[in-house]
């Protein structure tokens, strides 16, 4: 389930955020980093949606500054200009399964 719109969808469709061990947020876009993680969609509302109603928080039962949420943000950003996340390879992956 994202964290932001809240809509359950596959796992494949979401995008993994991790708190490492030492307390690090970071995207991880290959689901194989190690550490707690939660889901958001793929979009930068979904991700300003969990910031505002402190979604990451929650999951991470910890707090979440904001230059973490800014990091986070532009990794979001360069995410969205790969060829990983476009649809077109969400739907691949899908069907590969």
């Amino acid at each position: 389930m994202c964290l932001g719109c809240n809509e359950s969808k596959p796992k494949r469709e979401l995008i993994r955020i991790v708190r490492s061990p030492e307390g690090e947020f970071s995207i991880d876009a290959t689901s194989k980093k190690p550490g707690r993680g939660a889901y958001i969609c793929p979009k930068a509302e979904c991700l300003a949606a969990a910031r505002k109603s402190r979604g990451l928080e929650r999951s991470f039962k910890s707090v979440v500054d904001t230059k973490d949420y800014d990091e986070l943000e532009m990794q979001l950003a360069n995410l969205a200009k790969t060829e990983e996340w476009n649809m077109a390879t969400v739907d691949e992956r899908i069907t590969n399964l």
